[in-house]
């Protein structure tokens, strides 16, 4: 099968993958555009793992004030350049996470900050550690617009998309009389 500039540009717009990387997906997967968007999606992912060791001190600082002004969140996200950090999907997923600390109120970035006393009540309490964890930590949350991916997911695949490592370093959330 001929595999056409309109193809090749049609899945770069959903993936953000490179053209040349677009193409030889296509090639790979006999123009299939599924399979093509997952072999990019799992080369993506495979690239994403090796970004996370690179060093990521520039970002910004998403926010999100909830309607009525009585709740609202900042996200300190970081990423290796200011370039990335000024492209809209890096805003948009700086917003996301602020919005996600507004709705899903949790208590630490990672697995890593829960204290020891609140590991041991959790499981003094009977409760399933995974599901403990989904509630309090932000990177086990089922994504608030997408509750089929992890926030952790989210952001890996923005990873994958922009090309550098992000982490989410801190958040604040307050909320009036809280």
């Amino acid at each position: 099968m001929e595999i056409t500039a309109a193809m090749v540009k049609a899945l770069r717009d959903q993936t953000g993958a490179g053209v040349l990387d677009c193409r030889k997906a296509l090639e790979a997967s006999g123009g299939d555009f599924d399979k093509a968007a997952e072999l990019l999606r799992a080369k993506g992912m495979a690239s994403a793992v090796k970004k996370a060791e690179r060093v990521a001190n520039e970002g910004l600082i998403g926010s999100y004030i909830h309607t009525g002004s009585k709740v609202a969140a900042l996200v300190e996200v970081n990423c290796e350049s200011d370039f990335v950090a000024r492209t809209p999907d890096f805003q948009q997923l700086a917003r996301d996470l602020a919005m996600q600390v507004v709705a899903a109120k949790p208590l630490y970035v990672r697995r890593e900050e829960v204290p020891a006393e609140a590991l041991e009540e959790a499981q003094g309490k009977g409760g399933k550690i995974e599901k403990f964890y989904e509630e309090v930590c932000l990177m086990d949350q089922p994504f608030i617009k997408n509750e089929s991916v992890k926030v952790q997911e989210l952001v890996t695949n923005c990873i994958a998309k922009l090309g550098e490592n992000i982490t989410v370093k801190r958040f604040s959330r307050l909320e009036v009389g809280g």
